[in-house]
């Protein structure tokens, strides 16, 4: 870029980095057991998709959520509600209940 344009995207103004970067941070809240809220109605605000830690080649949905009035978090290898909350990407904050069917869970 020449100095020209540097002074044109400070003139202008540039979005800040936290405006659209996301943290690698674990997202804040109090850990829970997913069997500790089954059945029960949630309210999903945020979620993270990471390489597990206990399984090879698999990955770990980090789900922040609002239980109770309290800020929460869970993590799960389930493949069933890493697929589905893949596919609501553009749509939280949602209230859902986490359901167990058989040997998996899903969101219903």
């Amino acid at each position: 870029m020449t100095l020209d344009e540097i002074n044109m995207l400070q003139q202008d103004g540039c979005p800040k980095f936290s405006a659209f970067a996301r943290d690698k941070l674990p997202l804040p809240g109090t850990k829970r057991r997913l069997d500790n809220i089954l059945n029960q109605e949630i309210l999903i605000v945020d979620f993270r998709i990471t390489q597990s830690k206990k399984h090879d080649n698999a990955e770990c949905l980090q789900l922040q959520f609002v239980f109770n009035g309290e800020v929460c978090i869970l993590f799960t290898g389930s493949v069933v509600l890493l697929d589905q909350i893949k596919s609501v990407k553009g749509n939280i904050p949602f209230k859902t209940t986490i359901v167990k069917i058989d040997k998996y869970y899903s969101f219903s």
